[in-house]
């Protein structure tokens, strides 16, 4: 039987009526067409954490679920946590006058869920929301935003930093690092004077090209450890769209001044970029914002991108690591320490051509080598690695001495 409006008005009021109840001040049901609902990011964060200042009202039916489980690999020791589920519980808020439910609704494909925001008054709701704000922002400085956008709309999540990357850890070029470096602290000048005194617009964009497994995710992982604002990576696919494309940039503009990393951003669908360069050319879609474009493919970007004024200001090739390159690479590696710097010289002379994600898997083939035999002729796990290298770029590996593709048992 299709939930009647009858069945639904008589939940909200019975909600109400709980909330007045327990707290003596009447609650108002408010509705939102904002995308961006960082509330109830933080009202699982609070469930999760236990934080004080949050009380469960009561479960709304019974019978449906009202706890949950969760794996929390944020915790210095990772394991699995029980928390009052945000579905089909009513959680108030009662400082700041505000309660919130996601209370389930029984249609004939099945159980959705309606988002419902109560507030003692306009005061109390826009007050709440300003803290969220605020806290949302805070916690986008220990974390990384992370935007994909899926076939049903833009899947959000905070992910942290696995492993700190400082700015010594990223070798290209200096004068390009250099180049890089100071346009982020400038941007980040809690005073702003450069902007101010030029009267620049206070945004920036660069487009990171190049090979893949150069060192751009680096860069972006360095840059999200070193600047004093929040960061976030927005994964482009074949879902995004105009919407997708409005949310994530009313998202970014609610934590800046931040960085948005858009990767891969030649896979921009085509039906979709005349939207993303109109969006770059609002006056106001990237105040605050320093955006960062990267691409291993630059003859896919869309030369509006780079043609006009105001959308990328900088293009940075990222090449193959030259022998100077590759030598400080080996050396941060501390090959030397096992190998000898005869070894490492040797080793950075005869790797022209290698990537740096190709080079680290040489580093570990090294150390493994000299860990299990106490011995190391970097030629030879050189020429190994060519090999392995030329096969996989030429297919080779895909096919077996019969013709067929698969594993032989």
């Amino acid at each position: 039987m299709p939930y009647q409006y009858a069945d639904y008005a008589r939940v909200i009021q019975g909600i109400a009526n709980k909330l007045q109840e327990r707290y003596g001040v009447e609650y108002r049901l408010y509705s939102s067409d904002d995308p961006n609902i960082e509330y109830w990011d933080l009202l699982e964060d609070d469930l999760r954490s236990g934080k004080a200042g949050v009380e469960h009202v009561i479960r709304i039916y019974d019978r449906l679920e009202e706890w949950t489980f969760v794996y929390d690999g944020d915790k210095p020791e990772p394991d699995y946590g029980v928390h009052r589920s945000m579905k089909n519980n009513v959680f108030a808020y009662p400082e700041a006058g505000v309660a919130m439910a996601r209370m389930p609704v029984f249609r004939d494909h099945g159980i959705s869920n309606d988002d419902l925001v109560f507030a003692v008054s306009d005061e109390a709701l826009l007050a709440f929301l300003g803290e969220v704000r605020i806290r949302q922002r805070e916690q986008s400085l220990r974390r990384v935003t992370v935007f994909t956008d899926g076939r049903h709309g833009i899947n959000r999540q905070l992910e942290p930093v696995s492993r700190a990357v400082s700015r010594d850890d990223v070798i290209m070029p200096s004068e390009i690092k250099q180049d890089i470096y100071r346009s982020l602290d400038r941007f980040f000048a809690e005073d702003r004077s450069f902007y101010k005194k030029y009267d620049v617009p206070y945004k920036r964009g660069i487009l990171l090209y190049g090979h893949p497994g150069n060192g751009k995710t680096t860069l972006v992982k360095s840059i999200a450890g070193s600047v004093p604002g929040p960061v976030a990576y927005w994964q482009i696919t074949e879902y995004t769209n105009s919407e997708s494309i409005e949310e994530v940039f009313e998202a970014a503009g609610r934590m800046a001044p931040m960085v948005l990393v858009i990767e891969d951003i030649d896979s921009m669908p085509a039906e979709s970029r005349s939207f993303f360069l109109n969006t770059l050319d609002g006056a106001t879609s990237k105040e605050g914002i320093f955006l960062i474009g990267t691409t291993n493919y630059p003859e896919k970007i869309d030369p509006g991108l780079m043609n006009r004024a105001g959308r990328f200001d900088r293009a940075y090739e990222i090449n193959l690591p030259n022998e100077e390159l590759r030598l400080e690479y080996f050396r941060r590696k501390r090959l030397h320490e096992f190998a000898g710097d005869e070894v490492v010289v040797e080793a950075s002379r005869l790797t022209e051509g290698f990537t740096f994600a190709q080079l680290g898997e040489l580093y570990v083939s090294a150390a493994l080598r000299w860990h299990e035999e106490g011995r190391l002729d970097m030629r030879e796990v050189i020429q190994g690695l060519r090999g392995e290298l030329d096969k996989s770029r030429k297919g080779v590996w895909l096919h077996n001495s019969d013709g067929r593709v698969g594993f032989h048992f």
